[in-house]
């Protein structure tokens, strides 16, 4: 099987858990966006499903704020296209796709997972949301689009505009997540489960009807240079955005 720094690989019968292991918030980075790009395109070779997971407690704490300061413009944009591909790759991805977020899960933790087929996270006080608001960033036109098809216009509006981060109960009640688990270990089996239900349907009949219903996301690709990769590129470096990171970064170093 495939090995990939900072990922595990399992097989669960046809399913196929990637889980994200980058202690000790599984924060993307370069490496671990392209390694789970790759993950994701093996397995379509080797599998009927995947699961996403992370670590107990965190799936991921989103971007690597700290490491991706240190690159300039055009590494920092080889990394956005980077992450934009692997976004794309999981809305066109032949395979149900579930993501077992094991714990907390803001900012592109939960981006990521908004073009899966199925979100389940823990029970209790984890986090999600995307508060790229709170920290200077705009969220880029293909996360906005998916975002909606999720949960609607105006909740999205309200969500993005105001960088909410909620709760897991809350994020049931609007839909960002589709299921909540009693715990951390019990998230990974359930979404072992859903895929598993999923895979005992007529295949032929539920690839043909995935596919159909999941075109609007397709569509979401389809033009490149709606993908805002420039436009995010050019956020990240305004003052305002930088003052706004690095206050963030040197809060977290004193933690």
């Amino acid at each position: 099987m495939l090995e990939i720094p900072m990922l595990e690989i399992m097989d669960h019968g046809a399913v196929r858990e990637i889980r994200l292991a980058r202690p000790p918030a599984n924060a993307l980075n370069p490496q671990l966006v392209e390694g789970l790009e790759r993950a994701l395109a093996e397995a379509e070779n080797s599998a009927q499903a995947i699961v996403i997971s992370g670590l107990p407690g965190m799936f991921s704490a989103g971007l690597d704020v700290p490491e991706l300061l240190q690159l300039d413009r055009d590494l920092l944009s080889r990394f956005w296209q980077s992450f934009t591909r692997l976004l794309k790759r999981i809305a066109l991805s032949p395979l149900p796709t579930v993501f077992a977020m094991t714990g907390h899960a803001p900012a592109g933790g939960i981006v990521m997972a908004v073009f899966g087929d199925y979100r389940i996270m823990p029970r209790g006080a984890f986090k999600t949301g995307m508060n790229e608001v709170q920290v200077g960033l705009v969220v880029p036109p293909p996360v906005q689009q998916a975002l909606v098809r999720l949960i609607g216009a105006h909740r999205a509006e309200r969500i993005l505009v105001a960088g909410e981060i909620m709760d897991a109960q809350r994020a049931l009640e609007i839909g960002l997540v589709d299921e909540l688990a009693d715990d951390p270990d019990a998230v990974v089996r359930r979404a072992v489960d859903w895929c598993e239900r999923l895979l005992a349907l007529p295949r032929p009949a539920m690839v043909k009807t995935r596919s159909m219903s999941r075109s609007d996301l397709q569509r979401i690709f389809e033009n490149s240079s709606e993908y805002g990769v420039e436009r995010f590129v050019e956020t990240w470096f305004s003052e305002s955005a930088q003052t706004t990171l690095r206050a963030l970064v040197e809060r977290l170093r004193k933690k």
